[in-house]
């Protein structure tokens, strides 16, 4: 019978950066994500520039007697990273761990409404989305398949309610954040926000920054927000329902 404690380890997989600010975030979200379920066990684990490592975690995890983790990349986009450094690391874990790779975040309608609520907290209402557009402003990718998502990303927000919506990014493709909003001042949108679709503070959401210069709204990256906290759970469930349904077996 499946129980409680023996749960899968979440070990939440975070790139990791030399900005002091993309640390905290990624601990504020677990921490976060622990108030959601505390029947779960989760760390993290980061691939660059902070510790614990990823592999050291797992070694870790390994000699404490665990067996079965759900090792989840905070992720907004499957692309290299996603595709080859998480598996790659996961390859050279300890052979007595189970490993199962979840699936990245988004998308999610759950990170649309994310994205509302900061576009909110910066200082929009409900009562301005007819006449505000926004850029959705991602990291960027050289992977053409998370180019796309964050295109299609775009369109479907576009048909909430926004005047209008344009996908921008902040490295390795185009439109850059400040071409974009000038876009939409073009398009005769009476106000024009920035969104960027990240999950934490760093170089190239600074770079968004400055490309929203020109805006009248720039909203905080995603953060530790309850949305991004309950897709993480949500992948988590997904890919752990498979071993539940093993250990029934």
């Amino acid at each position: 019978m499946y129980t409680t404690s023996k749960k899968p380890v979440l070990l939440v997989i975070a790139h990791g950066s030399r900005d002091p600010r993309h640390a905290a975030t990624v601990h504020a979200l677990v921490r976060r994500v622990r108030s959601l379920r505390p029947d779960v066990r989760v760390e993290t684990g980061f691939l660059d520039f902070n510790i614990p490592s990823v592999q050291g975690v797992l070694e870790s995890l390994a000699a404490e007697g665990v067996e079965e983790i759900v090792a989840l990349p905070l992720l907004l986009t499957r692309a290299f990273h996603a595709k080859a450094d998480i598996p790659a690391v996961l390859r050279d874990a300890p052979p007595r761990l189970r490993i199962r790779q979840a699936e990245v975040l988004g998308p999610s309608p759950l990170l649309l409404t994310a994205l509302e609520r900061r576009l909110y907290e910066a200082g929009l209402t409900p009562a301005d989305k007819s006449s505000t557009g926004v850029v959705l402003a991602s990291a960027g990718s050289t992977d053409p398949e998370a180019i796309a998502v964050i295109a299609e990303i775009a369109r479907e927000w576009r048909h909430t309610g926004w005047c209008a919506v344009r996908p921008a990014f902040a490295s390795a493709a185009l439109p850059r954040t400040e071409d974009a909003v000038r876009e939409l001042r073009a398009l005769g949108c009476e106000r024009v926000a920035v969104a960027p679709y990240v999950l934490a503070p760093g170089f190239l959401p600074d770079r968004i920054a400055l490309g929203a210069a020109e805006a009248d709204v720039l909203a905080e990256v995603l953060g530790p927000s309850p949305e991004v906290a309950r897709v993480l759970l949500k992948r988590y469930d997904a890919a752990h329902m498979p071993l539940l349904a093993a250990v029934g077996a």
